[in-house]
């Protein structure tokens, strides 16, 4: 859906509620301004953001520190785990 940011001003209780079932975009100026979304929509956008963020990270420290990673997991092969219910760094993915 989409509407004027007049529109929006004067009616946004409605558009509110037009929100929970799709997004509503608001246009100024022959572009796309803004777009109201339900709360349960801006929070799974979130999630995923917060999920590319670990993602990324994650990719970011493998890089970084593959050199170590690997001389551990090598010291680890070559002779085990010093002590009882640790774990071989993970792989990288």
């Amino acid at each position: 859906m989409q509407i004027t940011a007049t529109e929006a001003k004067n009616r946004f209780g409605y558009y509110l509620g037009q929100a929970e079932r799709e997004p509503v975009h608001v246009m100024k100026n022959d572009r796309v301004a803004g777009v109201i979304v339900s709360a349960a929509r801006y929070a799974e956008l979130e999630a995923l953001e917060q999920e590319k963020s670990m993602a990324q990270r994650r990719k970011e420290f493998n890089e970084k520190y593959k050199g170590w990673i690997a001389e551990q997991n090598a010291h680890v092969e070559a002779h085990g785990l010093w002590c009882e219910g640790l774990v071989a760094w993970p792989g990288q993915s």
